[in-house]
């Protein structure tokens, strides 16, 4: 089973690790929200991730990390 981290400190909520996630297990919190004013991604479902690291290679910030 694969993990999945998000640094919510530094996440922008641009949204593209939401669209490119094959399982649409990611979504934009509509309740947190980060020191810089930004809604950060959030995993709604860890159980059905594959490890494909799609959402990790869509992130211009750098700011998931997947582990398999």
């Amino acid at each position: 089973m694969a993990k999945i981290t998000i640094n919510e400190t530094l996440c922008k909520g641009c949204g593209l690790c939401v669209s490119a996630c094959p399982k649409q297990i990611l979504a934009l919190s509509k309740e947190k929200m980060n020191s810089k004013g930004y809604h950060p991604a959030t995993i709604i479902d860890m159980e059905k991730c594959i490890g494909c690291t799609s959402c990790a290679i869509m992130c211009p910030d750098v700011v998931i990390t997947v582990e398999r």
